[in-house]
């Protein structure tokens, strides 16, 4: 074995397992299978123009000089991102442990309980630190937030407004650039006005339906917003509030004085800056938009026992399922950042958080005292940790620069300055150097500093001759009051509770997931190392470019890679998740027929199969949904597609295509598709949900698309983080390039480039490492193989099943692609549902594959390539054995291992048992189990009762009933 090869590690099967898997589904070579699934018209002709592959070694080495090759300086740009110490509790067990990194969205709530409390920690922390009735689980970014926002409150106008066609959104001039310009792109296309202006002289107009204030001000000014919110009010205008977290602390909570959404970003509650991101976004408002809120919620509820359980609240009102009814297509959160973040406060606790507030406030204050008595003018009346001064600001940069230290360059005479946690003594000293080498007057440094920094290091009344945050604008309510947040102070409570959340979730250090659509493949510890150091870690998204250099190396060798992989001749990085995806690529779409003077192009067609972000995404884009139908074998109905491309033809945007199709098959027609949409003027968007069965085979350019998103969180690696982080990259032909996303304070993007998609210039850059190492160690043969081993596991299972259950779709030849769909609806007869089969799953020690989608009473399967033969067969047992415990059931009698899973310990270890099957076949129905059980922690939790009854915040659920 050549212990070089990475794809040997990544890839599961082995060459003789391989033999032993293709003589099980009747093949002769890995060759034949391949040409057996995918049609010969869409084959590659040659090898992707890649590098070789590096050896994990070899990668290692290389990452770590592309590291060296970033200036990390002390950043003091702020602008919504601030340097913050990540707690070595916290990066050892959540960030670097594929225990949490590694696990799904909790669909599963019964095996997900661990995750599902740390997001409910997330969700009370921002609901006590914005004054609001309900947080969501996290949002993408703080802008996309604020966009979010502003959908919500277009989505719930009053009648009144509704009527009268009110659409103006007022945009104070305070907000942040990139907020800004993401409220651009949003806005336009489902016929929002903005006006931007200033909060102090807006007129409260009729035509308004809501609002946008930052707070602080992107400068640092505190502003006193209640008498704007209270006449807003008295004029039916709904506001948001774009709020720093940290700020929160010391300043009145946005819902004291009549918000109707607080957004913003976690990201200083311990996350690192990695140039951007990923970071998890709050998203918190009244209880009555409850049905509105973007994202998802994480609510309390019981188990079958009545015990105390949690799962996501209201599924049924995740915008995306809405289709072409959404007001949002958000479909994922930033879990892994969110469990961090409500870390950071269950760690710190109420007291440390101020504290770590207050030393913040103070530090600003002590610069701030230091400016004015070197005799520079500081504009801020009231601020937190943000000063505005005027200054030769041409002088100061390259003073500073010599200094490695970064501030926020307003004009060639302002200058901001954001204090934070990270500030040191010795930081302060050296911004007071830098500025003396300015100062109008002598030096004003005295030996009172010394003293003034240590009052606020030991947590000393801090004696200055000014106060800042004024009473009306000071926070007088309680927060982190819950015993949640003042329990674990100490690193070996924090250390044994992050352990306790753990052991509840069903992981990929567990067992397989194979999650149909989510490609749960191995994420490789060298793929995820460089994420810990802080040379990549701590680079601000706005630093000069010089400072960035290995990020640029690697983003744009990136997507150079991707450009390769998919055929296109340009990417952006600068989506987010999947569905941002989505939408960057119709914008782009859309922003081209504008181009070309026919804006009137506004016809989305998408097949009836594809996921609910497709719809969602296209009437966010300003595109009308036709939809078109599933032929009786599942695959697009062509005759169908032609017709309605002919009658649309005048107006026809854009096809959405999933490839292969959402069913699990490649379909053998789809040139032709793509040869009708170009025929009507059309482009065709190709969702990138299935790359994992194209890489290195065919490409989305070769089956005539335009444009395609990838999730770098399925195919390329990145884990999902228990739901989100995610990467929704956009790669586009050669006429789409112009019009690739920019940003508002480092230009990229193209020539004729939409506006941002993301905060971040280049999104979620810190976790594209993954991606970039997975390509660069797996090489043009690995991610060949790679493809290959994914389909060949697929229909090993597909075999291994047949004769128990019936695959639905195959393609021409009877092959599935990475992917199969088993239909359960006939086991109605018996009384169970699929969901029986999934709860039951948990028995053997798996998660579910995906239930119900898209075809209703199914389950799609999706192992990966980085499954063995042994995992494989484990699953397929397990199956088989579930097979046979629906034949013995039946509707009269629901009291079978079925309808009573999962069975947890509790159960088991219970005096009495009163089920009419042994305790062996309710929790150790098969040998393998007993080697390595893994244990539901609630039984079926009741998602009525919770929807009913909701509560998603730490209080305990007795207090509701």
């Amino acid at each position: 074995m050549n212990t070089n090869s990475f794809q040997l590690r990544h890839i599961g099967p082995n060459k003789k397992e391989q033999e032993k898997m293709l003589q099980t589904i009747k093949a002769d070579s890995l060759e034949q299978l391949i040409n057996e699934t995918v049609p010969d018209n869409i084959r590659l002709k040659t090898d992707l123009d890649l590098a070789p592959a590096m050896s994990e070694y070899e990668y290692l080495q290389h990452i770590n000089e592309l590291a060296n090759k970033n200036k990390v300086f002390k950043s003091y740009i702020g602008l919504g991102y601030h340097e913050a110490i990540v707690p070595s509790v916290i990066q050892r067990n959540i960030l670097e442990n594929p225990g949490w990194y590694t696990a799904y969205t909790p669909y599963q709530a019964e095996i997900a309980q661990g995750r599902l409390e740390a997001l409910l920690n997330f969700q009370t922390m921002i609901c006590d630190l914005t004054g609001m009735e309900l947080a969501n689980a996290s949002l993408l970014d703080e802008s996309t937030a604020a966009a979010e926002a502003m959908a919500l409150l277009f989505d719930v106008r009053e009648r009144a407004k509704k009527k009268a066609g009110a659409n103006k959104f007022f945009v104070s001039d305070e907000i942040l650039p990139q907020t800004l310009s993401i409220l651009q792109t949003r806005s336009t296309p489902i016929g929002i006005e903005l006006v931007i202006g200033s909060h102090e002289d807006f007129d409260f107009g009729d035509d308004y339906f809501g609002a946008v204030l930052q707070y602080p001000g992107k400068l640092g000014q505190i502003f006193d917003y209640e008498s704007f919110v209270a006449k807003a009010t008295e004029n039916d205008i709904k506001v948001a509030v774009a709020a720093d977290i940290l700020s929160l602390v010391k300043l009145k909570a946005p819902g004291e004085f009549g918000a109707s959404v607080v957004v913003g970003t976690s990201q200083r509650f311990g996350i690192p800056l990695g140039y951007g991101g990923p970071h998890a976004a709050f998203f918190a408002t009244k209880d009555e938009y409850k049905r509105s809120i973007p994202g998802r919620i994480i609510g309390v509820t019981k188990d079958m026992n009545g015990k105390r359980a949690l799962r996501m609240a209201l599924q049924t009102r995740e915008q995306h399922i809405k289709r072409e009814r959404a007001t949002s297509n958000i479909c994922t959160a930033q879990v892994l950042l969110a469990v961090m973040a409500g870390m950071y406060a269950v760690f710190h606790g109420k007291k440390g958080i101020q504290f770590i507030a207050d030393s913040v406030h103070n530090k600003t204050k002590l610069v701030a005292n230091y400016l004015e008595k070197a005799g520079f003018k500081q504009l801020n009346s009231s601020y937190f940790d943000t000063l505005l001064v005027e200054i030769d600001a041409l002088r100061l940069k390259p003073v500073a620069e010599s200094f490695k230290v970064n501030f926020n360059y307003v004009s060639d005479s302002l200058v901001s300055i954001s204090i934070n946690e990270a500030t040191t003594e010795k930081d302060l000293m050296q911004l007071f150097t830098i500025f003396g080498q300015l100062k109008p007057r002598p030096n004003p440094l005295n030996d009172d500093f010394s003293g003034s920094f240590s009052q606020i290091l030991t947590e000393k009344p801090f004696h200055s001759n000014f106060e800042v945050i004024a009473d009306n604008v000071a926070r007088n309510t309680p927060f982190l009051e819950n015993e949640i947040f003042n329990t674990y102070q100490s690193e070996t409570a924090m250390m044994r509770y992050i352990k306790k959340l753990e052991r509840k979730d069903l992981a990929l250090n567990h067992s397989m997931i194979s999650l149909g659509s989510c490609t749960m493949k191995l994420n490789a510890a060298s793929e995820m190392l460089p994420l810990s150091n802080p040379q990549w870690g701590n680079i601000h998204p706005f630093v000069p470019l010089n400072q960035a250099q290995g990020y640029q190396e690697v983003l744009q060798k990136l997507e150079h890679q991707l450009n390769i992989i998919t055929g296109f001749a340009g990417t952006s990085l600068q989506p987010n998740s999947g569905a941002q995806g989505e939408f960057a690529g119709l914008m782009t779409i859309r922003a081209y027929h504008q181009s070309r003077n026919e804006s009137h192009r506004n016809i989305c067609l998408i097949p009836a199969s594809a996921h609910g972000t497709n719809p969602a995404s296209a009437v966010m884009a300003g595109m009308k949904v036709i939809v078109t139908k599933t032929a009786e074998n599942g695959n697009i109905d062509v005759e169908d597609m032609r017709e309605k491309a002919a009658l649309h033809a005048d107006n026809l945007a854009a096809l959405m295509v999933t490839y292969p199709s959402t069913h699990g098959v490649f379909e053998s027609e789809i040139q032709e598709i793509t040869k009708i949409i170009h025929k009507h003027g059309g482009q065709v968007y190709m969702d990138g949900a299935n790359m994992n069965a194209q890489v290195g085979l065919t490409n989305p350019a070769t089956i005539g698309a335009d444009v395609c998103h990838l999730n770098l969180h399925k195919t390329f690696a990145i884990p999902h983080g228990g739901g989100g982080p995610g990467v929704g990259p956009i790669c586009v032909a050669p006429q789409l390039v112009p019009f690739l996303p920019t940003n508002p304070i480092v230009k990229i993007g193209g020539k004729q480039a939409i506006t941002a998609i993301s905060g971040a210039p280049w999104g979620s850059a810190l976790v594209c490492l993954i991606s970039y190492g997975y390509i660069t160690m797996l090489g043009f043969r690995g991610l060949t193989n790679a493809t290959k081993m994914a389909i060949l596991n697929a229909n090993y299972i597909k075999e291994r099943l047949n004769g128990h259950y019936e695959t639905l779709y195959t393609g021409e030849k009877g092959r599935a692609a990475h992917e199969m769909i088993i239909d359960c609806r006939e086991f109605k007869n018996n009384g169970i549902e699929v969901v029986d089969i999934a709860k039951r799953l948990m028995d053997y020690g798996f998660h579910a594959p995906t239930v119900s989608f898209p075809v209703n009473g199914t389950m799609m399967i999706e192992p990966t390539e980085s499954e063995s033969i042994a995992e494989l067969d484990r699953f397929c047992d397990a199956m088989i054995a579930i097979r046979e415990e629906i034949k013995n059931a039946s509707s009269e009698n629901e009291n079978n291992p079925l309808k009573n899973s999962p069975h947890t310990q509790e159960m088991l270890t219970a005096d009495e048992w009163i089920y009419p099957y042994t305790r062996k076949q309710a929790a150790f129905p098969l040998e393998y189990i007993a080697d390595n059980k893994f244990w539901p922690t609630v039984r079926r939790v009741d998602d009525a009762f919770g929807d009913r009854n909701l509560i998603c915040s730490c209080n305990p659920i007795e207090d509701y009933m």
